[in-house]
This record gives C-alpha cells, sequence and structure tokens, in this order.
C-alpha cells in the first residue's frame, strides 16, 4: 500500500440479497422458515440416531455429524442474512467478519469439514458394498473416528488458513460487503494492500479440499457401480442402489453448487448469481439434507416410527 492518508476501516456494511422492502420482507419469511425447518430437522436427525442403538454405525454416525455441521454452517450465515432483509445494510466489525469467515464457527471451518464428512460416507458405503464380509473390520470404531477427526481437523487448518489471509489484508478504502454475509473473494475486492498471497493461498487450500474430497467419493462409487452390476441378485441390486442414493443426490447438489463458485471462470456469472447460487448451498442444502436421508431410507423411518410409537 502507498503512503499517504488514509482511514482505516473498523467495520463493513453487508448489502445483503435485495433492496426493496416488499422483496426484503418475503424473503425474510421464506428464509426464516427455511432456518426453522433446517433446524428441526437436523436436530432430529441427531436426536434420532442418537437415541436408536439400531442407528448405531459408522454410516448413521457419520450421517448425525453432518447433520451437526449443517446446523452450523447454516447458523453461521442465516442470522446475519435475516437481519439484513429487517434493515438496510447491515454492519458487522472487522473482527465479527473474520469470526464469520474464519474462526471454528465458521463458514470455512464448516463447509471444510462437509467436504470430508461427505467423502468419508462414501468410503463407508465402498466398504460396505465391496467388502461386507470385512465391514467391521476395515470400518471398526478406531476407523471411524479417525475418519471424523481428519474431517474436524482438515477444517480447522482450512480455517486457519483463511485466518492468517485474512490479517494480511489491509482496509482503508470503501467497506460495503456486496454479499449476504463476509465471504472472501469480496473482501478481497475491497483490500488496499497487495493481494497477491492472500488471494491464492486460500483458493489453493479450499481446491485441494474440492479435489481430494471429490477424487475419494469418485473412486468410491466407481467401484462400488462395478460390484453392483456384478451382482446376479436383483433384490440385492435394488438395495445397493438404494442405500447409495441418497448420499450421491446430497453430494451432487453439495459439490455442483460449490464447483459454480470455486471452479467455473468468474467471467462466466455475475455477482447477484453468485449470491444466489451461495444462498442455496449454505442455507437451502442443509435444510434438504435431513428430508434427502430420511425420506429415502427404510431404517430411519423405521426407527422413527419405533420412537414415536
Amino acid at each position: 500500500m502507498g503512503t499517504g492518508n488514509y482511514t482505516t476501516v473498523t467495520e463493513f456494511i453487508i448489502l445483503g440479497l435485495a433492496e426493496d422492502t416488499t422483496v426484503c420482507v418475503i424473503l425474510f419469511i421464506v428464509f426464516l422458515g427455511v432456518y426453522l425447518v433446517t433446524l428441526i430437522g437436523n436436530i432430529s436427525i441427531i436426536m434420532l440416531i442418537r437415541s436408536s442403538p439400531q442407528l448405531h454405525t459408522p454410516m448413521y454416525l457419520f450421517l448425525c455429524h453432518l447433520a451437526f455441521v449443517d446446523i452450523g454452517y447454516s447458523s453461521s450465515v442465516t442470522p446475519l442474512m435475516l437481519m439484513g432483509f429487517l434493515r438496510e445494510g447491515t454492519s458487522i466489525s472487522v473482527a465479527g467478519c473474520e469470526a464469520q469467515l474464519c474462526s471454528l464457527g465458521s463458514v470455512v471451518f464448516f463447509g471444510s469439514s462437509e467436504c470430508f464428512l461427505l467423502a468419508a460416507m462414501a468410503y463407508d458405503r465402498f466398504v460396505a458394498i465391496c467388502s461386507p464380509l470385512l465391514y467391521s473390520t476395515k470400518m471398526s470404531t478406531q476407523v471411524y473416528v479417525q475418519l471424523l477427526t481428519v474431517a474436524y481437523v482438515a477444517g480447522f487448518l482450512n480455517a486457519c488458513s483463511f485466518t492468517i489471509c485474512f490479517y494480511f489484508l489491509l482496509f482503508c478504502g470503501p467497506n460495503q460487503v456486496n454479499h449476504f454475509f463476509c465471504d472472501f473473494a469480496p473482501l478481497v475486492e475491497l483490500s488496499c494492500s497487495d493481494i497477491s498471497i492472500p488471494a491464492v493461498v486460500p483458493s489453493f487450500t479450499a481446491g485441494s479440499i474440492i479435489v481430494v474430497t471429490v477424487t475419494v467419493i469418485a473412486v468410491s462409487y466407481i467401484y462400488i457401480l462395478i460390484t453392483i452390476l456384478r451382482m446376479h441378485s436383483t433384490e440385492g441390486r435394488h438395495k445397493a442402489f438404494s442405500t447409495c442414493t441418497s448420499h450421491l443426490t446430497a453430494v451432487t447438489l453439495f459439490y455442483g453448487t460449490i464447483t459454480f463458485i470455486y471452479v467455473m471462470p468468474k467471467s462466466s456469472y455475475s455477482t447477484d448469481q453468485n449470491k444466489v447460487v451461495s444462498v442455496f448451498y449454505m442455507v437451502v442444502i442443509p435444510m434438504l439434507n435431513p428430508l434427502i436421508y430420511s425420506l429415502r431410507n427404510n431404517e430411519i423411518k423405521g426407527a422413527l416410527k419405533r420412537e414415536l410409537c
């Protein structure tokens, strides 16, 4: 940054999704409903799995942690977005912006952890279908804990990389963030310091996580597909497909949207499109995951009926 007079920015103004008052009221009601359904659905999944001994297997315990991550993921951005609908321009301090983006309760931490949890769930399905006789050995409690530890540690390390890069950014000019939360890309655009390293490092770490987890998921499902095609029993094929459909649906929705954000060229879409897609994978998908896994899973539906009775 060149020498001269400048004013250090102490807070940011989050512009939000819309400016029209009527539209804001409608969006507030809609997304408040979405957030409540997200909380109720994911908390119900956690309580159901914890209270049902039949569901105390790695597959459902991973799902339990996925529900926890979805609650954190949605809660890290939705309350601020709802506040933005009620007043024009929501202010947030620089420290609050850093906490929302980079801390242990942040978008980066929960988003990275979700990537690794989806990969761990794909590996679990691979072992269950391709090596059913060795499942208890290959997916023991020790292996389950190790995979879970990797997911959260990776999320923590990625959040640390964003935190370090955030501290290298200096803000001394405009402070209006054209988004509904403190996303890293709009903050980089507002910085008046050298952004060559702070902009590249987070992109590299986030891209590496996406590549690694997508590779694990893709390889797992390639082997699963080969195994299913070799099955002679139609019932066995149907059962194998049914156990994978829910996870494949969740993976497709999640990675399809984050690929649009982080992989596609920035010139191919506008900021408004970026915000809409971000809403989908940060707010809507955490609401859909409990529905996807519960509506298509007979064991969860059976456990729910037993609990209700």
